[in-house]
């Protein structure tokens, strides 16, 4: 008998189990941060959640939903006819924009979902997506997933000549804006009011990047989540207002933000029906449904009167003076955000340079956790002395933070834990 040999196959070379799209992205830096602040007992101002819950009316209509077996099982796919009407009319009164609420409307688990469904749904692969740097992490690993290409834009910081430095704000070089663009440019990703900037852009920074998108034939995504919370001067204008652009702009809003209910995960699309339709082909295949009881709490809160969206702002704006107040105190450069409930400081001031090392030392040092901004950055070096706090807490942690926070700059303070 002829002796059989064997040929083995031939070895294939290892590969990390990790889709390569998603290789640059490991555990987000709010869960280092977070985790960062209940091993040492820190107040958190890093990860952007309040520490109330929003009115007790809005609560309780998320318990009668519950009860009353509405959402309990799978609400609709484009989302509860009460919400989506709910969306339609806040739309309507608030910013003069008409959409129908069968084809015009999709609710989405949060914001976040929003943009991951949107980004899914519009792009192909090879696409380049320009976006405002620094910008929400969520955004570079939802264009990575799409197989888009990310093409930032820096906003850059701007000193003013106001009183505690109130005209200090980042800005957006239209110029840079335009020379972004080239003939592999699917959409614009535009995020007003700004996280983690604090910037609003403005009627002619708005016109300009709505005269772009017709002009080259562009589609917008615009994350407006802090429509509610604009402060002092600015205003909010949403991007489909523009002309040119009600046909070719996603505009994602949320419940969580306004509300303060970020666990309920409530967030909505408005667009042409096309843009709608395409967002949803994408966002059925993550969580199809979510949130059932809860949409109809957020449609009872949409239609809440004038004077809560007002009280709101004002008790977030004096928040905003508390912790900047005493950011300046300890030494920090501020920059007063226009809106958002988020600050960005200027680390240099205190001889300081890698916000990195700063907010991993500065619990130990002071006992507050924030957020370096340079997480939110393709060029990090641009981010690298700029560091995020929140001001959506209790006044009283607020304060206490504000406290332990000058003893950045006396030498020998212990932190009071």
């Amino acid at each position: 008998m002829t002796a059989m040999t064997s040929s083995a196959s031939p070895a294939r070379s290892p590969r990390p189990p990790l889709n390569r799209r998603l290789a640059e992205f490991g555990t987000t830096i709010f869960a280092e941060m977070s985790a960062l602040a209940l091993r040492t007992g820190s107040i958190n101002l890093g990860q952007g959640f309040p520490d109330t819950d929003g009115p007790e009316e809005i609560r309780e209509a998320a318990v009668r939903a519950l009860r009353d077996g509405r959402g309990n099982q799978y609400p609709p796919g484009p989302g509860v006819p009460e919400l989506r009407a709910a969306v339609v009319d806040h739309q309507r009164r608030r910013y003069g924009l008409t959409f129908d609420p069968d084809t015009e409307v999709l609710v989405t688990a949060g914001a976040t979902e929003a943009i991951a469904a949107a980004l899914l749904g519009l792009l192909e692969p090879g696409d380049e997506v320009v976006a405002l740097e620094p910008y929400y992490d969520s955004y570079a690993a939802c264009i990575a997933m799409a197989g888009g290409t990310r093409v930032p834009v820096t906003l850059r910081p701007s000193e003013g000549s106001g009183e505690g430095g109130g005209d200090r704000r980042f800005r957006l070089d239209l110029d840079e804006l335009r020379d972004a663009v080239t003939d592999r440019t699917r959409l614009l990703l535009i995020n007003t009011p700004h996280n983690p900037t604090g910037t609003v852009l403005t009627r002619q920074e708005l016109t300009a990047i709505a005269e772009l998108a017709v002009e080259r034939d562009l589609l917008v995504v615009t994350d407006e989540v802090y429509e509610h919370l604009v402060f002092d001067d600015a205003e909010h204008l949403p991007l489909a207002s523009f002309p040119g652009m009600r046909e070719r702009t996603v505009t994602i809003g949320s419940a969580g933000k306004t509300f303060s209910f970020t666990g309920w995960k409530v967030g909505w699309v408005t667009a042409a029906p096309a843009l709608v339709a395409a967002v949803r082909s994408a966002k059925q295949y993550l969580t199809y449904v979510a949130s059932g009881p809860f949409q109809y709490a957020v449609a009872e809160a949409l239609s809440l009167p004038d004077s809560y969206f007002e009280e709101f702002r004002a008790d977030m704006r004096a928040k905003r003076e508390l912790l900047a107040g005493g950011l300046e105190q300890a030494g920090f450069k501020v920059f007063r955000p226009a809106g958002t409930y988020f600050i960005t400081t200027d680390i240099r001031p205190l001889g300081e340079s890698d916000g990195f090392a700063f907010c991993r030392s500065l619990p130990e040092r002071c006992g507050v956790v924030a957020i370096p901004n340079a997480v939110f950055y393709d060029h990090r070096e641009h981010g690298a002395p700029f560091v995020r706090f929140a001001f959506c807490k209790r006044t009283e942690v607020l304060a206490d933070a504000a406290a332990r926070l000058k003893s950045l700059t006396a030498p020998g303070t212990a932190p009071t834990r």
